[in-house]
């Protein structure tokens, strides 16, 4: 696919009911990827050790320690394939189309075992209410590799105007990164004090997890591609507890809106990418709800956004 600076292959379209079928198939391959990367990496807080993260072709686990072996798993959304690299230079390819995540599951799995990575998961899809179990599922199988790829080439879009928005802030920050749970983009900033005992409640992630999760104030950025209930792709932005407040502030643009169902401030895909500044919309908006969240929790900002030196020029001079 050649590379283009049109808009709508920048900030490509992503109409939910096109795509939904392709959608709920790739989030339950994720899943599997991601479950995998759980179950050998070290925990890390809030999570951070079972995401996924942006390439210039896809998704990748990063390095996955297995033993004294590491290996890595690569969705390519370029080829269409899933890719499984081993430190002693051998590797497979799972060729990404149309097929049920029972037998994805199945095909994977016998990839790992084939390159002496044996490793079992969890089969129950996480944050899902009607779970069906990976090697039972035989529901979604959809895959539109143009759909894929749109998808991918937005991930891409946001996680390098995310990363603009992260630069700004010196405090705890997570990296930017895609949870397979919840299917989403994000980056969080914590004000640097706990937080209330969250009520957990999500479905199929343990209490502990989610607790453990928002044990300290937070304001989150992210991308989601909705769902049957919300179906369109949206940004968003909350804060954890919410203030006093919040849902009442002025953030922007206009068209940004308090989605009393989320708890969160959301800004349809659409508008940014019909916008004659994407990014910068975008940014406007992660600042402002930022600004509403930090102000009205009284976050130290002062300390949390003190002017950083100009470390590139003096790093190119070196």
């Amino acid at each position: 696919m050649a590379a283009t600076d049109s808009r709508s292959d920048i900030w490509p379209a992503l109409p939910y009911a096109e795509w939904k079928e392709t959608c709920a198939a790739l989030h339950m391959w994720t899943q599997i990827v991601g479950k995998v990367r759980l179950a050998l990496s070290p925990w890390t807080n809030h999570s951070w050790h079972v995401t996924l993260y942006l390439t210039a072709r896809g998704l990748t686990t990063s390095p996955i320690p297995h033993g004294s072996d590491v290996f890595e798993i690569r969705f390519d959304f370029v080829d269409h394939t899933l890719r499984i690299l081993k430190n002693d230079g051998s590797g497979r390819d799972l060729k990404l189309k149309p097929q049920s995540v029972a037998q994805f599951y199945e095909r994977m799995m016998s990839i790992l075992d084939e390159l002496d990575l044996p490793i079992q998961i969890n089969t129950t899809p996480n944050e899902i209410v009607d779970a069906i179990p990976f090697e039972r599922d035989q529901t979604h199988r959809a895959y539109d590799p143009e759909y894929a790829n749109r998808f991918w080439r937005l991930l891409l879009q946001s996680d390098r105007v995310f990363k603009l928005f992260r630069s700004r802030f010196c405090g705890k920050c997570s990296p930017v990164h895609f949870f397979w749970g919840s299917f989403d983009l994000a980056v969080t900033r914590f004000s640097g004090r706990p937080a209330p005992l969250h009520p957990g409640g999500i479905p199929h992630l343990p209490d502990a997890i989610t607790r453990e999760a928002y044990s300290q104030e937070v304001s989150s950025l992210g991308f989601w591609p909705g769902n049957d209930a919300i179906p369109q792709a949206i940004f968003y932005s909350y804060a954890y507890p919410e203030p006093q407040g919040f849902a009442q502030s002025a953030v922007k643009p206009d068209a940004a809106s308090y989605h009393s169902q989320l708890k969160e401030f959301i800004l349809p895909y659409d508008l940014v990418r019909a916008a004659p500044s994407p990014a910068e919309m975008l940014l406007d908006f992660a600042q402002s709800a930022y600004d509403a969240a930090s102000n009205l929790g009284n976050w130290d900002r002062a300390a949390l956004e003190e002017k950083k030196p100009d470390l590139r020029s003096s790093a190119q001079r070196s």
